[in-house]
């Protein structure tokens, strides 16, 4: 059974930093197959960042994610916290090796996800 297990988030002043973790229990993914997505109040998940180094836009220069084999782990750590990063994080995997940025942008695309963490930045 594939389980996905974030640690928790906080409240973190803007300008703050804070590190996230996704353990991975069940199968062994590929980089390019799990990511961190986010999704505030009222909008849409959006992809975050891909364990093989992708990033989207708005958090590039910010945000690092990382990967440790040896204990099945992915870390986002995220520097420079804005307002607009507060939402729910989700670390979410998915079987295969191919990759195109469409489809690491697509949460259905991934049919193993954390429970969420929230993250909240205030001003």
């Amino acid at each position: 059974q594939v389980q996905l297990v974030e640690s928790e988030g906080g409240l973190v002043q803007a300008g703050g930093s804070l590190r996230l973790s996704c353990t991975v229990s069940g199968r062994t993914f590929a980089s390019s197959g799990i990511g961190w997505f986010r999704q505030a109040p009222g909008k849409e998940r959006e992809l975050v960042a891909v364990a093989n180094g992708y990033y989207v836009d708005s958090v590039k220069g910010r945000f690092t994610i990382s990967r440790d084999s040896s204990k099945n782990t992915v870390y986002l750590q995220m520097n420079s916290l804005k307002p607009e990063d507060t939402a729910v994080y989700y670390c979410a995997a998915r079987d295969g090796r191919s990759w195109s940025a469409q489809m690491a942008r697509t949460p259905s695309n991934y049919p193993y996800w954390g429970q969420g963490t929230q993250v909240t930045v205030s001003s």
